[in-house]
């Protein structure tokens, strides 16, 4: 997926001028194609450039960030987070019940493997790669980075209304937590099929740059 560059971002003050705005149809949009709930305690918001892009705004807009050397740092960090050429990129959200007890909520998740997560595309099973998986990353809490690996029959299933795709976490030797997500929306998976169309286009003009 094109990489954001400093031309995307907007201002720092023009874009607080238009911040609710931007924020309340960032929210929109991630409840409508995004945002993937599974169980109670956790869910999973797949990320692309829009998504990217709001946060680094924020980011921008809470750091007051104007220089363009340093933006381009959080620039080159965002990027990274891009879904690649057959991937779908996501962060796992795991929701704390007590915050004053952060610690003991989060003792019980800092050895989740990316198998614990799966994509379940009809009868197919996709286990996510845990990017977070450095000791200093499962410390520090609440949200993981997470890649799912699509070949073309997790495609033509996606894309198929007759067959079910839903987000399942759990694991047979650690009962701590197991549920499934409901079925994806019509509107959630076409926004993610996008994304692999998206990244398909661009990783042939890199090719055909690169030639």
């Amino acid at each position: 997926m094109a990489p954001l560059t400093l031309d995307d971002l907007l201002p720092l003050e023009e874009y607080m001028v238009k911040r609710r705005e931007f924020f309340d149809s960032h929210c929109r949009y991630l409840d409508r194609y995004r945002r993937v709930r599974i169980g109670p305690r956790l869910t999973l918001v797949f990320e692309n450039r829009q998504t990217l892009w709001f946060r680094v705004q924020e980011i921008a807009r809470v750091a007051r960030l104007a220089d363009a050397e340093t933006l381009q740092q959080e620039l080159n960090l965002f990027n990274s987070l891009l879904p690649g050429l057959n991937q779908l990129q996501a962060a796992l959200l795991i929701e704390i019940d007590d915050p004053s007890k952060i610690a003991a909520e989060l003792s019980a998740w800092r050895n989740i493997d990316g198998a614990d997560l799966r994509l379940r595309l009809g009868e197919r099973s996709y286990p996510a790669t845990l990017i977070t998986c450095r000791p200093e990353d499962r410390c520090a809490g609440t949200s993981h980075w997470v890649q799912f690996h699509l070949d073309d029959a997790a495609r033509a299933i996606l894309a198929s209304a007759q067959q079910q795709a839903f987000v399942e976490f759990g694991n047979a030797s650690r009962n701590f937590y197991r549920h499934q997500s409901a079925p994806m929306s019509d509107d959630i998976r076409q926004s993610l099929l996008d994304d692999l169309k998206l990244s398909d286009r661009d990783a042939h003009k890199a090719r055909a740059r690169s030639a």
